[in-house]
């Protein structure tokens, strides 16, 4: 599994995925997706996590619905991080024009940064532990042997 960012409702991402082209070329091209993300469902497993990005294009909304853990996603950027109360933000639906915006988390590029940076901390800080206590367990084997 690849890492990915934390993502949450409220984020305004850009999802990079890989797109074939034609049947029998094999031609592969990578294609944007920016937008609000609208939910996140969080699967039995970590590998079922999917996420639901929302933008307007051409002014119609579209919504797609993208595997966390994805081998088509090459990676997802965090572009901003609006201030929500709600774990699902589908009254976006029904707003249009200004009723539709979220107000910013952060006002500045370093609180961004900031915020960012302790989050990718917080993931590795766990796939570390996560690994010592396997390494831990693989040790009790081999000594109970």
């Amino acid at each position: 599994m690849k890492q990915r960012p934390d993502i949450r409702p409220g984020y305004t991402v850009r999802v990079h995925e890989r797109i074939l082209e034609g049947q029998e070329e094999g031609k592969e091209r990578i294609q944007v997706f920016e937008g609000l993300v609208v939910s996140v469902h969080k699967g039995a497993t970590p590998t079922d996590s999917t996420f639901t990005v929302r933008r307007i294009a051409s002014g119609v909304g579209v919504e797609r619905v993208f595997l966390l853990h994805s081998p088509l996603i090459e990676k997802i950027d965090v572009k901003k991080v609006a201030a929500v109360r709600r774990a699902k933000l589908f009254f976006l639906r029904g707003r249009h024009g200004k009723a539709a915006r979220l107000g910013e988390r952060f006002t500045t590029a370093e609180e961004f940064a900031i915020a960012t940076a302790a989050e990718e901390k917080k993931e590795t800080e766990v796939v570390e532990v996560v690994e010592a206590k396997e390494e831990g367990k693989a040790e009790e084997k081999k000594e109970a042997q």
